[in-house]
């Protein structure tokens, strides 16, 4: 059998062999056997489970990329083939939010639901069902200062406009892609103030975020197969 030194595990993914120690004490790549000097001796096995898990991490997260493993490492490639197939079906949903909330800064007077002409003014259960969030949501955004509903001068109930449905999307797309709050005050801002070249322009790099997810998940859903036909839950071709 071909074993690999740490260093040289290392050396063919560019990290420290301190990481492949700490991947080693997470529980996610199987215990070595140890040479008569006491040094760590990896096999193509090894190699597999930390290339994959290298892999992973951008395209999953350190935490799901773990627990994958840890269900590769169980013999259960059915359970971890399925908690990568539900992340996909998430990021999905967000390039379909984006295509939405796109689709709407280039035409302001499109429809958000097919055959349903929008109100011009809801309240905040209409707001709510029509951009597909939870009240719950909206208030939080208002409270961050991303919204400023009016509100009706005879009950104080809050008051939204086709503008604020914009604004509820974008917020929903960017808030899990590459940008974050305090950066979206402005994005959301410029819908407000009719900027809407700069609002397009954000969304278009958070697609852009979203296909280079896409790209890296498909690339570390390769490696996991590789990995499964290593350890023999898989044939080879």
């Amino acid at each position: 059998m071909e074993y690999y030194k740490p260093i040289d595990i290392a050396r063919k993914l560019h990290i420290s062999t301190s990481a492949l120690r700490h991947y080693e004490s997470w529980g996610v790549v199987p215990a070595p056997d140890r040479a008569a000097n006491g040094y760590r001796q990896y096999t193509r096995m090894h190699l597999a489970y930390f290339r994959c898990l290298r892999t992973l991490f951008p395209a999953f997260g350190v935490g799901l990329s773990c627990e994958v493993l840890r269900h590769i490492q169980r013999s259960d490639m059915d359970g971890a083939f399925w908690l990568v197939s539900h992340e996909q079906s998430v990021l999905q949903h967000e390039k379909a939010v984006a295509d939405k909330t796109l689709a709407l800064l280039q035409n302001p007077e499109l429809p958000i639901l097919a055959n349903k002409k929008l109100k011009s003014t809801m309240t905040i259960g209409e707001a709510a069902s029509l951009a597909g969030v939870q009240d719950s949501a909206i208030r939080h955004w208002e409270k961050e200062g991303l919204l400023k509903p009016g509100r009706d001068p005879d009950n104080g109930y809050r008051i939204f406009t086709p503008m604020h449905i914009r604004q509820i999307l974008l917020i929903r797309t960017l808030r899990r892609t590459v940008y974050f709050l305090d950066r979206m005050k402005d994005i959301v801002q410029a819908v407000e103030h009719q900027s809407i070249e700069k609002a397009k322009k954000v969304t278009e790099q958070a697609l852009h975020s979203i296909h280079e997810r896409n790209r890296q998940q498909f690339r570390a859903v390769s490696e996991l197969v590789e990995l499964c036909k290593e350890v023999g839950l898989m044939e080879r071709d």
